[in-house]
């Protein structure tokens, strides 16, 4: 519910902090006192499209901040989750700023957002009825979930969106084998001939590496071979050297009473790490392959892998994966009949479940709406729209437009006079009796609508007497289940409110912060709670007009005492 509406310099308001509470809370003051300025207000907290004509004359800037509070357990916290817009308390704060240039900033919880998204958590927390406003009631593609949410179909639509995945999924299979091996199909001399080259070339991951570094090696191979044996003819000088050295030293070595040892031990681990070099040098020998045949080969396959790549666009490392995802496709090319039958087969079976799932569905949406076309027909009743006809139509939706809601559109259709078709309600309807069919609506969608707070701009417009009566206790009804606001002109409305704000004008310095010197000839919109005694003497004066009479005030009396607290 909305808890708190705070107003800067918005049209005729300068400063206003208003605090609402649950239950019905009525609007009331002289036509022009400013009451469609808190409204718009409301709207610009809302998301609604900003206009500057909304920031005060002589200011640079408006702001307004909506504040709610919203159990944990409803679905728009999941919205504000996924934007990162939750925090641990149950209060969510709207803030719009509006520049005197037309530009605005939107702000959720404190951090800013796009206005769309302002715009879809607003719709969510408001709704807002005028006389001839576009409301969500009248949009024909939310018809289907108030219907829905009225009887009470979770579990039902649950099955029916499993059911129409399973199906989704299948259909999708079908369809994407089928345009595989319709390419198979027409690309098949195309993949015999590439799979063969293919394979009869036989690439392998990597291959490109080694033979690239094999023809590096083997374009040198002459000059390491001669170096090679260089060092080896080295080698074996430096062995024979070294063992006549430890021969000599071997034979003075017991007379120099062991200080040769060390250097004896040397010598041994010297030609010993010589002759471990010679063996390798002796296998690098034997690995090179000094045939000049070797590089041609080399050369030949690197570059018949590299222009079979250059071929099929891609790197020659994934030539081997491309010949085996070649060489499936001409499987599936030669098994592919049969799997496509398979799969269409499970395609029909799990659209016939589909079906049959929405068919259930469809049963039970007839009998609800006729439990809603009966309800309204109640309510308009007593809203002097006794000849008025609510219809929801159900007609099925083409194959295209299937969904996980099943295979139904639902719209929800008016006749205000007997014999006439029924039509959209907002091409019927007048504003008077749109507003009152509106609130009929909410009345019998009460439980299964999840928007917490109603706005209503003068529902009541054009009735009175034992009509407005009927309003009035509609709203007391409506707000059992969420906040109501009304703005009313309706003294039997006014008296049903639990809250009640008074609208008012003043001018020159009365400004809400107590100054205003340097405003001399403007005009203020204030915004005063009233009790039990000041709601008598503005009923009073509803029922009276300029002058307030004893009569008025009794009368006041007489619906306080009956519609009011």
């Amino acid at each position: 519910m909305l808890t708190c509406l705070s107003i800067r310099d918005v049209v005729l308001i300068d400063r206003l902090d208003l605090e609402l509470e649950p239950g019905l809370g009525v609007l009331t003051g002289e036509t022009g006192a400013g009451k469609s300025i808190l409204l718009d207000a409301l709207g610009l907290a809302l998301g609604v499209r900003a206009e500057s004509r909304l920031v005060r004359s002589g200011a640079r800037r408006s702001a307004v901040t909506a504040s709610f509070s919203l159990p944990k357990t409803h679905d728009l916290w999941a919205l504000l989750d996924a934007n990162g817009l939750g925090y641990e308390s149950d209060e969510i704060i709207l803030r719009r700023t509006l520049t005197d240039d037309g530009r605005s900033k939107a702000f959720v919880n404190d951090q800013p957002v796009s206005v769309g998204l302002l715009s879809q958590i607003g719709d969510a927390l408001v709704e807002i009825h005028g006389q001839f406003e576009s409301q969500r009631l009248l949009n024909q593609s939310f018809h289907r979930v108030l219907l829905d949410s009225f009887g009470g179909f979770d579990a039902l639509l649950t099955e029916t969106g499993a059911a129409f995945e399973v199906w989704s999924k299948k259909a999708a299979e079908h369809r994407q084998a089928a345009a595989d091996l319709e390419t198979a199909k027409r690309d098949e001399e195309f993949l015999r001939h590439a799979v063969a080259e293919l394979q009869s070339l036989g690439p392998e991951p990597g291959e490109e590496t080694r033979l690239a570094e094999q023809r590096n090696l083997l374009m040198h191979a002459e000059q390491l071979v001669s170096a090679l044996n260089e060092a080896r003819r080295d080698m074996d000088d430096g062995d024979s050297k070294l063992q006549r050295a430890a021969r000599t030293l071997g034979k003075v070595a017991d007379k120099a009473q062991g200080t040769l040892n060390g250097v004896i031990e040397a010598l041994d681990r010297a030609i010993n790490e010589n002759a471990d070099a010679a063996n390798q040098l002796d296998r690098a020998l034997g690995d090179l392959d000094v045939d000049p045949g070797s590089l041609d080969r080399a050369e030949e396959r690197l570059f018949s892998l590299r222009a079979l790549a250059r071929k099929h666009g891609c790197a020659v490392d994934d030539l081997a994966d491309l010949a085996a995802a070649m060489a499936a496709k001409l499987d599936a090319l030669d098994d592919g009949s049969g799997r496509l039958a398979e799969l269409a087969h499970q395609a029909v079976l799990a659209k016939e479940a589909f079906v049959a799932v929405s068919d259930q569905l469809n049963g039970e949406r007839k009998k609800a709406a006729q439990r809603m076309e009966a309800g309204l027909a109640h309510e308009l009743a007593s809203l002097k729209l006794e000849k008025a006809r609510f219809v929801v139509e159900i007609n099925p939706l083409e194959e295209g437009d299937w969904s996980a809601n099943g295979c139904d559109r639902v719209t929800f259709l008016v006749a205000t006079n007997p014999g006439t078709p029924p039509g959209p309600l907002n091409k019927i309807a007048s504003g008077g009796e749109m507003a009152r069919f509106m609130l009929a609506l909410k009345v019998v969608l009460a439980e299964a609508d999840s928007v917490p707070t109603l706005v209503f701009d003068e529902v009541d417009a054009g009735v009175g007497g034992a009509v407005a009566a009927a309003v009035g206790e509609r709203l007391a009804r409506l707000a059992e289940n969420a906040q109501v606001l009304v703005v009313t002109h309706s003294p039997q409305v006014a008296a049903r409110g639990k809250h009640h704000w008074r609208v008012s004008k003043s001018e020159d310095g009365d400004r809400a912060d107590g100054s205003g010197a340097d405003d001399a000839g403007r005009v203020w919109t204030h915004v005063d709670p009233l009790a039990r005694s000041e709601r008598k003497e503005e009923i009073a004066r509803m029922l009276a007009g300029a002058t307030v009479t004893e009569e008025a005030r009794a009368a006041a009396d007489s619906l306080l005492a009956g519609g009011g607290p």
